[in-house]
């Protein structure tokens, strides 16, 4: 068994960048879905639909849920989504979606949970660096 990934982000953000990675990789290696969060969304309405998605996506390994945007809506539904199910489901959460980040959580599809969360978190952070700037020498 392999985890199952929920994206929830802004707008069309997640499928966009789950798009990419499948381009990429030439498949998507693990179970994933992405909700879209429109601006004017009502939150309570996205977490039961959160919460239905889990239920196609866990098949005993868990669920990574990768959200943009610390303390946005996103985000706020995806923690609401933790509390709400802590004690059914194993569920993790990693703010800060970018293209790095998923990218190296479907190149592992064989890590655990824990594992991919932490995988994520590095992909995530490697990813950003400066590439030039007003202090090259």
């Amino acid at each position: 068994m392999t985890i199952g990934v929920l994206i929830i982000s802004h707008e069309s953000l997640g499928q966009t960048l789950l798009d990419i990675c499948t381009k990429t990789l030439g498949l998507c290696p693990l179970t994933a879905q992405v909700i879209g969060v429109p601006l004017d969304a009502d939150p309570d309405v996205l977490i039961n639909e959160a919460e239905t998605r889990l239920d196609t996506l866990d098949t005993g390994d868990g669920v990574l849920v990768l959200t943009d945007l610390c303390g946005a809506t996103p985000a706020n539904i995806a923690c609401k989504l933790r509390h709400r199910i802590k004690q059914h489901k194993q569920l993790t959460v990693v703010a800060g979606l970018n293209l790095p980040m998923l990218m190296r959580v479907l190149n592992y599809p064989d890590l655990s949970l824990d594992d991919s969360a932490e995988r994520a978190i590095k992909g995530g952070q490697q990813g950003v660096m400066l590439l030039s700037g007003r202090h090259e020498r």
